[in-house]
């Protein structure tokens, strides 16, 4: 286990609303990123990382990719980033770039604690192999109630699908002892939205647990989260609530029987390209500049840029597809971008309901990743949410087989291979 304070040491703009209007006014609560190395019996060495952070973009994770490898000889497939994706901490890299009204010294500003922080993460994957110690790994789920289809505000007619399963991964020393626990669940980290660096409810979570179970880290990962909100929310009352239900839950599963956990971790990561529908023209984005929203504005920037530099529009997108396979125990399925609940459901329906773990926000956070549902209902996670992320159009219809036949492919081989 590691873990570093990654709290910025000076006013930063906080990223996921564009709403806001000037940087971070003061902290709430610390925020941290956590490690979690394991060695299995054939001496392959994987490691967690967690970030209290809004998302890793695709060069921040190749960079700490990158060096782990050199320095570490750690395999890019025994790797995962995952982010919280907390709307209460810094703006990392260029992650949505296009919502923000940033001038030149906040850029800079973010350029440096993207830095700093990339850093840190590869220090802190170096400490967390250096701290390995015998240990025995547990697995099961328990249940929380707060998440909420959001898609059904101000359209109630839509199918309000949630996840709401809390897997749970204790580590224990070979005498017992809690030594960490990482826990999942699938929930916008949305409750607050003031201008205080906090992990929000996740944060509340963690902290609740490493007071109650002394010496042993939590870590939280945050599962198909895409179209699901804390609701209500919007108070530190509210936040802290839903931090100590979602650590209940944990305690519950802890404090009962969970079934152990073999080896050995088979991992894989490969990409698959998800094809973009037409993009706009030079004309229509020439004459988004004119729109009346600023973020279309500074898209349309972005979008005549790249034409301007490589005389085209990317017309696909390379989405990395992730898989731990822990012996015959536990299925570990990572996805990047702002994954909707339809891909969880899916996935456990068919690779097993008790033993799947259907994390999301890993890797590179680029884009909402809708299913076919979602991409033809439309509204924000359906495309609308590309403006945001500085995309040139939404997914094509194939996006949902195209991320399906990859997982199929990865735990196939896997599981086959175990």
């Amino acid at each position: 286990m590691a873990r570093t304070l990654i709290t910025p040491r000076e006013p930063i703009w906080l990223g996921g609303y564009a709403a806001r209007t000037k940087p971070s006014e003061g902290v709430l609560m610390d925020i941290w990123a956590k490690a979690l190395a394991l060695e299995d019996g054939a001496g392959a060495i994987s490691v967690l990382v967690s970030a209290e952070i809004l998302g890793f973009t695709r060069e921040m994770s190749e960079e700490i990719a990158r060096r782990a490898a050199e320095r570490y000889r750690l395999p890019r497939e025994r790797l995962i980033l995952s982010a919280t994706h907390t709307h209460s901490a810094p703006v990392t890299g260029g992650l949505l770039e296009p919502a923000y009204p940033l001038d030149a010294a906040q850029k800079e500003t973010i350029r440096r604690y993207t830095a700093w922080l990339i850093d840190e993460i590869v220090e802190l994957v170096g400490r967390a192999i250096g701290d390995l110690a015998p240990a025995r790994l547990f697995f099961e789920q328990g249940l929380a109630g707060f998440a909420v289809n959001r898609r059904r505000v101000g359209a109630r007619r839509r199918p309000g699908p949630v996840d709401q399963d809390v897997p749970v991964l204790a580590v224990r020393t070979p005498e017992g002892r809690l030594r960490a626990v990482v826990f999942g669940y699938a929930c916008h980290t949305t409750v607050l939205a003031d201008y205080l660096i906090n992990g929000d409810y996740a944060g509340f979570a963690q902290e609740a647990l490493e007071k109650g179970y002394p010496g042993a880290t939590a870590i939280f990962v945050l599962n198909a989260a895409a179209d699901a909100n804390p609701l209500p929310r919007r108070s530190v009352e509210l936040a802290r609530m839903y931090g100590q239900i979602l650590a209940a839950a944990v305690r519950e599963v802890l404090d009962g029987k969970m079934k152990p956990v073999e080896g050995p971790l088979g991992a894989a990561l490969e990409y698959v390209d998800l094809p973009f529908q037409d993009p706009p023209s030079r004309s229509q984005l020439t004459a988004q500049l004119e729109h009346t929203d600023a973020m279309h504005r500074r898209h349309a920037q972005m979008m005549l840029a790249i034409l301007d530099r490589e005389g085209r529009l990317p017309d696909r997108y390379p989405y990395p597809v992730q898989v731990w396979q822990f012996g015959p125990s536990l299925t570990l399925i990572v996805l990047a971008g702002e994954v909707v609940v339809d891909y969880a459901l899916r996935f456990k329906s068919r690779y097993g309901w008790d033993d799947t773990w259907v994390a999301a926000y890993a890797n590179d956070v680029f884009a909402y990743i809708p299913s076919l549902r979602v991409l033809k209902e439309g509204g924000y996670e359906g495309g609308g949410a590309m403006i945001a992320y500085g995309q040139p159009a939404p997914f094509r219809e194939s996006v949902e087989e195209l991320i399906a036949g990859k997982v199929d492919e990865l735990v196939g081989r896997l599981r086959g291979a175990r």
